[in-house]
């Protein structure tokens, strides 16, 4: 899982800097009014929201789009849409399993979108529950090796987060994947935070229980069409179940 769970955090990376920035804005406050409107708008008893925030934040999103956000999505003020979370499963070249999470006040158009890039990239629907089965709900939590006050160490890091539910760390370079229970991330983020530890981002996700492996032709194309998909406004997140070896995606970077 190493080359997936690298090419997700040097996507993150690169999307700040990205050239569709407006893009990943629009997405990033999309997120945050859907958690004001499920759970309210108090911080501190919203943890979804919170963590939708602080993305948003080390997004360089500016601060007063997500305080009206959070105004929309908590009824404070008017102009929030009816956003629905549909989910479609599909198979990228290679054989690779796509769970495509959108976010839409647009069935169809979500629908249209999500089948017109699979088509012209190579990708296949596939039916409800024929992919799914292959990944794992899991709280994810990103975190930098070199912090503020000197380098992390895995050790340090597990005495942290043991206690709070995380199942494992994984090493991805320049900063460590620690996976939990999605009902654990709050406690997880909680203990890093009560150890002195930052974070680069908090979330629920897709986490594969199986891989397929890609050469670097492969992984051109997975990529070619999850950013096919990605320029979709109602789409959220891709998830792939694509392991990338270390060599390839340095060779891609």
């Amino acid at each position: 899982m190493s080359g997936h769970s690298k090419w997700a955090t040097t996507k993150h990376k690169k999307a700040v800097v990205d050239a569709r920035r407006g893009k990943l804005f629009a997405k990033l406050i999309k997120t945050i009014e859907v958690a004001a409107r499920t759970g309210g708008g108090d911080l501190a008893g919203n943890p979804t929201l919170y963590d939708a925030i602080q993305k948003a934040k080390r997004s360089s999103v500016p601060n007063d789009n997500i305080d009206r956000a959070v105004k929309r999505g908590s009824g404070v003020e008017a102009g929030g849409a009816d956003w629905q979370t549909i989910r479609y499963e599909g198979y990228a070249p290679g054989g690779v399993a796509l769970l495509i999470e959108c976010l839409t006040d647009n069935r169809n158009r979500a629908a249209g979108d999500v089948r017109t890039a699979m088509s012209r990239n190579g990708g296949s629907m596939a039916e409800p529950g024929s992919v799914s089965y292959m990944f794992n709900r899991k709280g994810v939590v990103i975190v930098p090796k070199v912090q503020a006050g000197g380098e992390v160490g895995e050790d340090d890091l597990l005495a942290a987060v043991l206690d709070a539910g995380a199942e494992e760390v994984n090493d991805l370079g320049e900063s460590f994947e620690v996976i939990s229970e999605p009902t654990d991330l709050v406690a997880v983020r909680s203990a890093l935070q009560d150890g002195g530890l930052d974070y680069e981002s908090a979330e629920a996700s897709f986490v594969p229980t199986m891989t397929v492996g890609v050469d670097k032709d492969g992984a051109t194309k997975v990529f070619r069409l999850i950013e096919a998909l990605e320029e979709s406004d109602d789409v959220q997140d891709v998830f792939g179940n694509f392991d990338i070896p270390d060599e390839v995606l340095a060779e891609l970077d």
